[in-house]
């Protein structure tokens, strides 16, 4: 049996590069390290690592993604405090992003949020002191959604 230390990266295939990286820099604050001609984009969340995501450039025509089929459901970011969270709440009202849902995972609070192409993030943190309080709650004080 082999075991791997971490997850080095992911890719995700998107319709529009200059659309993805655009939300993947404005919106979850993603650095850009690198890319790779016009095709690809290298992303890290923080600098002890290389690069954490990328996106690749497959086209406009490209079919999004499929609820009932196989593969990835979502890739989840984890946050400092449930602050981030609030912030991340408030850029999806800002920016017009799409909130696929709220997470409330015991001491974990998620906010899953839709890039451009439909594909699902996880915004998480670690928040023991709102552990009995539901997400949308927390995020909306009574506010209506927009999902």
């Amino acid at each position: 049996m082999i075991k791997p230390t971490r997850l080095g990266h992911v890719v995700l295939r998107v319709r529009d590069l200059k659309r993805s990286e655009e939300f993947y820099t404005k919106f979850l604050g993603l650095e850009v390290k690198g890319r790779g001609g016009d095709r690809m984009v290298f992303f890290r969340s923080n600098e002890d690592t290389d690069h954490d995501l990328a996106i690749s450039n497959v086209g406009a025509d490209a079919p999004g993604p499929e609820a009932n089929r196989v593969g990835m459901y979502h890739l989840a970011y984890e946050f400092d405090s449930i602050e981030d969270i609030k912030e991340a709440y408030r850029l999806t009202q800002e920016l017009g992003v799409e909130i696929a849902g709220f997470g409330d995972h015991g001491e974990i609070k998620g906010l899953y949020v839709r890039d451009p192409d439909g594909i699902e993030i996880e915004l998480c943190a670690f928040a023991p002191e709102y552990k009995d309080t539901p997400l949308e709650q927390l995020l909306t004080q009574g506010e209506p959604v927009k999902a």
